[in-house]
């Protein structure tokens, strides 16, 4: 087994210790994400996502919560555009505090209040724009509503730490 636990009963406390043998430190290959498009599948590029994003084995892995298109006053503009570049922002500005970088993004889950396909432009164009070629895999949830009146989208991130 690699792990070892032991269980003391003190005073009617128990107490565990566990050892975990140590670990050697990751290469720069195993801090990447790897992105898996199966040529099987349809191409999700052109959409801004990707099939498949693997997470190393010995990740730290940051989950952010969905971010608005509010701005820093709490400002939120009635136009969807406005609103899906400023929940990029947002989320560019989660990311920074911890010290990642959009590239250590591996997931994506997008909220969009009544949803239509002219919106899927403007979705593909902010999530381009902030990810390259490093597309993180992403699903979008249409919903009818969103936590604040008049917000339209949301984004919310799971994230690779160094």
């Amino acid at each position: 087994m690699s792990r070892t636990m032991k269980h003391v009963l003190i005073g009617g406390i128990i107490s565990m210790t566990m050892v975990v043998p140590t670990v050697a430190p990751a290469n720069e290959k195993d801090r990447k994400l790897t992105i898996v498009n199966p040529q099987t599948l349809y191409d999700p590029t052109p959409n801004g996502y990707s099939t498949v994003v693997i997470m190393p084995r010995e990740a730290r892995v940051a989950y952010i919560s969905g971010q608005g298109g509010q701005d820093s006053t709490g400002a939120l503009s009635p136009d969807f555009a406005i609103q899906v570049k400023q929940s990029y922002a947002n989320l560019r500005t989660a990311l920074d505090a911890l010290g990642a970088q959009p590239d250590q993004v591996a997931k994506l889950t997008v909220f969009v209040v009544d949803h239509d396909m002219s919106k899927l432009g403007v979705l593909t164009e902010g999530v381009k724009e902030m990810f390259g070629e490093a597309l993180p895999a992403q699903t979008l949830i249409p919903v009818p509503k969103l936590a604040v009146d008049g917000m339209l989208f949301e984004v919310e991130a799971v994230a690779l730490l160094d």
